[in-house]
């Protein structure tokens, strides 16, 4: 028996599902209009829909607690609700018509951690509702709207990189995204390497309030530079008139931004790397989001052998960490990484590839 059927007795008419996923290279370069390089992840988010009989659509979400009922003309309090209802009301918007539905979410894309396990809930919904409804969404459209429904109704003021890569990304190969453009185009790994993310234990607790923060900051550089956004700065030469933090701001973006142009060029894993290794500091030192726990898990993956370099990923102030292996190594580095961090009395575990 499906969960669905569980919870509602009957067979679902429509399933969506989408991936979380991994950013390789080009943090909090998405807001500043700038190149990012995602991959997709293995773990996925499954909506499935019923019409429903009743007059509200009721929401079940496995491990959210019990079902949540509502309507479109107010949003639901419960906050994970507030995801799969800006998609309802945004394609309502769009002059679809949309009858009341039983709705039933299961996930296993880690949450909390920087995964886009809510942008693998609005893209998972936004395709079973084209699935249930017949609508013309295409998947950059569904990205779109995906996004819109995270600013307007969950209240994160999110770039588009984690919408793209829900919806165009697959798990074999980077996605190369201008966020100002949206062109895009994929970029293979290279030979011989996997990736391999580890959690720090680190509850990203300063996430949301940091990340505003560094927007903010970016928008005031911007502002003082008279540019549109930080993406039209050909070098850190332009920046010296900065404040000294504005300036390290802008300047984790700038050589960020050219470290994904960088690492579409690479012909080797060292030199891919390198670059995420330089991100990382670039990360801690003129971002600031970077934390001690962070920064050790990363220094125990960059000493192994086995690994041609890492950094965090996500927002930061906690969460996970990526590195780019030997492919017949990873599971070696994984467990010796992971019993040296426990040895500094912290608690890792591996969340790519699922165990």
């Amino acid at each position: 028996m499906s969960g669905f059927e569980s919870v509602f007795g009957a067979l679902p008419q429509a399933v969506g599902e989408a991936p979380g996923r991994v950013n390789l290279l080009g943090e909090h370069t998405d807001y500043n209009g700038g190149f990012v390089l995602p991959i997709a992840i293995a773990q996925r988010t499954r909506v499935s829909m019923r019409r429903s009989s009743g007059r509200q659509f009721a929401l079940h979400a496995e491990g959210q607690g019990g079902t949540v009922r509502f309507d479109l003309d107010s949003p639901p309090p419960e906050h994970f609700a507030s995801y799969v209802f800006g998609c309802l009301v945004l394609v309502r918007e769009r002059g679809t018509d949309i009858p009341p539905l039983d709705i039933h979410v299961e996930s296993d894309v880690p949450m909390g951690v920087g995964l886009s396990s809510s942008a693998a809930l609005e893209v998972a919904t936004l395709r079973c509702l084209r699935q249930l409804l017949g609508m013309p969404l295409d998947d950059v459209l569904i990205a779109q709207l995906a996004q819109r429904a995270e600013i307007e109704y969950a209240g994160v003021n999110c770039g588009i990189m984690d919408q793209m890569a829900s919806s165009l990304a697959d798990t074999t190969r980077a996605l190369l995204l201008d966020t100002r453009s949206l062109e895009r185009r994929f970029v293979e790994l290279p030979p011989g390497s996997a990736v391999l993310v580890i959690d720090s234990g680190i509850a990203r607790s300063l996430a949301a309030s940091g990340y505003n923060q560094r927007r903010a900051e970016c928008e005031e550089a911007a502002r003082l530079l008279g540019v549109a956004s930080l993406r039209d700065v050909a070098s850190i030469d332009e920046l010296s008139s900065l404040p000294d933090l504005l300036k390290r701001r802008a300047r984790h973006v700038v050589t960020e931004n050219a470290r994904v142009v960088q690492a579409v060029a690479c012909t080797t894993a060292q030199a891919f790397g390198a670059l995420m290794n330089d991100s990382h500091a670039s990360l801690r030192d003129d971002y600031e989001v970077s934390t001690p726990e962070l920064d050790r898990l990363v220094a125990l993956l960059q000493a192994e052998d086995g690994v041609h370099g890492a950094r965090l990923t996500g927002a930061g102030f906690g969460g996970a960490c990526v590195a780019l292996c030997e492919a017949q190594a990873l599971q070696q580095v994984a467990a010796r990484v992971l019993d040296q961090y426990a040895a500094a009395g912290q608690n890792g575990k591996v969340l790519v590839p699922p165990q």
